[in-house]
């Protein structure tokens, strides 16, 4: 089944009213599957929208909730740190969808429900499998999370193989930040000549070597 397990954040207002959604003011998020597409769609309500019409859904929602809306603020650039390496592997495996990280996913998505980055909003269980629903804390996005149903002694290696995936990113932008370019010494540019003047063909750096791969 090729679904959408990453469902887009919240537009901002009602989708019966179309009015806006003020800063702080909660509203329902509801989860439809669509049967055409066997995708998920979202769709978010206001309050009186919900009483309005909670009884009147046909189907009714596969899943809803409860949330407060925060209005969009500008962005500063901050440092990565290790959550965001989790929620940029988890934002990859959910986008890839491959059945071999679906367990990784599941770590991934408790590692950030603990660094409140995401919120755990409601699970649903199929005739398949446990589902569960997670929104992400700042983009009102909502990551759909198989449960994969891990035995005891399968946690701790994949909680290693996390741990493995999040120090391989963070050894990449080191080395990212090591190969941008900076201030040479003139003791270093005096050296650099020397060697291209020694050699027709330079050799490549580990760093260029690692790039052409």
């Amino acid at each position: 089944m090729n679904q959408d397990w990453k469902i887009r954040g919240t537009q901002g207002s009602c989708e019966h009213t179309g009015e806006p959604f003020a800063d702080e003011q909660p509203f329902y998020t509801c989860i439809f599957e669509e049967p055409a597409s066997e995708d998920y769609i979202r769709r978010d309500f206001s309050v009186e929208a919900w009483n309005e019409l909670k009884s009147s859904f046909d189907p009714p929602p596969f899943s809803f909730w409860k949330s407060t809306y925060k209005a969009p603020v500008p962005v500063e650039e901050t440092p990565v740190i290790e959550g965001d390496f989790a929620e940029m592997i988890l934002r990859r495996f959910v986008e890839e969808d491959k059945p071999e990280t679906e367990q990784a996913r599941f770590i991934l998505a408790l590692m950030l429900e603990r660094k409140k980055a995401v919120v755990h909003t409601d699970t649903r269980e199929t005739d398949e499998r446990k589902i569960l629903f997670y929104e992400h804390a700042d983009s009102g996005e909502v990551f759909i999370i198989p449960d994969p149903n891990l035995r005891l002694e399968e946690i701790e290696p994949v909680q290693k193989e996390v741990a493995s995936l999040i120090a391989l990113e963070e050894e990449k932008l080191k080395q990212g930040s090591a190969d941008q370019p900076g201030e040479e010494s003139e003791e270093s540019s005096e050296e650099s000549s020397e060697e291209e003047t020694a050699s027709d063909e330079p050799a490549d750096s580990p760093l260029e070597e690692k790039a052409a791969e």
